[in-house]
């Protein structure tokens, strides 16, 4: 299960995700918004993150604008670690060496081609482990 969630400048991509989801028979359960209407991007990106910290979803797909303040939303949860990718490249690391359980994509920024790739290579990529997570490890404040 994926959850999924953006603010009102990313409403359109995650519809556009939500129909991707469908595709490729995944589920999804939408944190919202549910509207273009504007709205506050950390209430949906709190709601997300505690949906994966209460085991409701495994990972997520998150957006708005600039894909930045969702992004830092998420990552102010310790067991969340969001990555902000514009190009599959990014989102092919940021699975490999991080492990992210969220991806985050900049709905003013990339089209829905680009995102469909971006997500192709998040899905599809395997974390490597090894000395990656010995980093990861690292990352939570004690």
């Amino acid at each position: 299960m994926i959850g999924i969630a953006s603010d009102h400048a990313a409403f359109p991509l995650k519809e556009f995700v939500k129909q991707y989801l469908e595709e490729k028979g995944l589920e999804y359960k939408d944190y919202g918004t549910f509207s273009s209407d504007s709205c506050n991007y950390a209430d949906y990106g709190h709601a997300l993150a505690r949906g994966i910290e209460n085991g409701e979803v495994e990972k997520g797909i998150a957006m708005c604008g600039s894909g930045e303040g969702i992004s830092m939303t998420l990552n102010k949860h310790q067991s969340i670690r969001a990555g902000l990718c514009w190009i599959p490249e990014i989102a092919h690391l940021i699975r490999q060496h991080n492990n992210a359980n969220v991806l985050v994509m900049p709905g003013r920024f990339i089209d829905n081609d680009m995102a469909r790739k971006i997500m192709d290579e998040y899905l599809n990529t395997p974390f490597e482990g090894g000395r990656h997570q010995l980093r990861i490890d690292s990352i939570p404040v004690r």
